[in-house]
């Protein structure tokens, strides 16, 4: 697993960037102010645009011919996002071996006329818990979703001491090949795939769950998984992150689960995304106190 480190190129004339975020439902998204208040912070400017496809009466696979318009109209980069992460892939020039790997991309960064896919979801996540959960269980992790949100979440475990990840999603064919891509990338790991049928005996052995699904969302109310198959030894996280306590953090929390949000997700991987369009060095901890003021002003749910 390797680090993100390579930058955009800022406009000479202006000393500006211009960035944006492709995906569903991603009007009201905090990327947008997170990013451009830390460019301020920085002395830069920085626009950052929402191209939301259901807005626009887009179709998904318009991804492709997007990213193009956006190369052309002098953008520094594009963070991808629900439901383009793994459509965007045809359409670049090259990926870093993390996005090759989890065959996902939440960042495209437009270098010397090429579009480059990066992924910071997955070392968002592993940050995210490192610092949430230092000294939770990870013998064996079940991540709701092969998406890939999913994807990430089940690469940073791997990476990051889990034994046995078990990918459970809907579409069993998407479960087994991103189980048959992660499969060997760690020595000494094992990742599976299972259809929903096999939750209650996968939770009644795990020792941590992931939800990495859009339900619990603004949008996609509700929560993934029953209460009765929470237990209090086994942690939970989710990724959404608006609201910041959703349904299944909040049945977690009442049968004495540890937690973990995803708001810190969310900065973590916008600041390494921040890095790459800029080659500026953005300070997370000022990013994720300024998500909390947004939070708390009370934004509409988003991203």
């Amino acid at each position: 697993m390797t680090g993100t480190t390579r930058a955009g190129a800022v406009d000479a004339a202006t000393g500006s960037y211009l960035v944006g975020l492709i995906g569903t439902g991603i009007g009201p998204s905090l990327t947008p102010p997170m990013h451009e208040r830390e460019a301020a912070e920085l002395g830069r400017r920085l626009i950052y645009r929402t191209i939301d496809l259901a807005e626009a009466g887009l179709a998904p696979d318009a991804v492709g011919d997007l990213v193009g318009s956006a190369r052309h109209l002098g953008f520094n980069g594009l963070n991808i996002t629900h439901p383009c992460k793994q459509l965007v892939l045809p359409v670049l020039d090259g990926l870093t071996p993390d996005a090759a790997a989890l065959g996902a991309v939440n960042t495209v960064v437009f270098e010397s006329g090429r579009a480059v896919g990066h992924n910071t979801d997955w070392s968002a996540f592993a940050q995210c818990l490192e610092r949430g959960l230092p000294d939770a269980p990870r013998e064996r992790v079940v991540v709701l979703g092969a998406g890939g949100a999913g994807a990430a979440v089940a690469y940073a475990l791997l990476g990051s001491g889990a034994r046995e990840v078990t990918v459970v999603d809907t579409d069993a064919a998407r479960a087994k090949g991103l189980a048959g891509r992660l499969g060997g990338l760690v020595p000494g790991t094992d990742c599976r795939a299972e259809g929903t049928d096999a939750l209650d005996a996968l939770l009644s052995e795990a020792d941590g769950l992931v939800n990495a699904t859009p339900t619990g969302m603004a949008h996609h109310p509700g929560t993934p998984v029953p209460a009765e198959l929470l237990r209090p030894s086994m942690w939970v996280a989710d990724i959404v992150y608006r609201p910041l306590r959703t349904e299944l953090l909040a049945l977690a929390e009442e049968r004495g689960c540890p937690t973990l949000r995803g708001g810190e997700m969310a900065v973590f991987q916008a600041a390494q995304a921040f890095a790459l369009f800029t080659g500026l060095q953005p300070d997370p901890d000022r990013m994720l106190a300024h998500f909390h003021t947004l939070i708390a002003q009370g934004d509409s749910p988003g991203r």
